[in-house]
């Protein structure tokens, strides 16, 4: 699956249920992530990190950040 890079910072993350949005720099977007996204295998990260991230469609068929990588 390709993506674009994108750059932006993550707006809302719950630990308890490993989902979070991340906001685009780019556009007013802010696209769904889920913890297994995060690149470092961490599965945390905190509301307000710069990271830099894929959109790609989701199983589902939404478009959502992948491979978000922390900065």
């Amino acid at each position: 699956m390709g993506g674009s890079l994108h750059l932006g910072m993550v707006s809302a993350f719950d630990e308890a249920r490993g989902l979070g949005t991340v906001a685009d720099e780019a556009s007013t977007t802010t696209w769904p992530f889920h913890c297994t996204q995060i690149a470092d295998g961490t599965r945390s990260v905190e509301v307000h990190r710069r990271v830099a991230f894929d959109v790609v469609a989701g199983h589902l068929g939404r478009m959502e950040a992948v491979r978000v990588t922390k900065l």
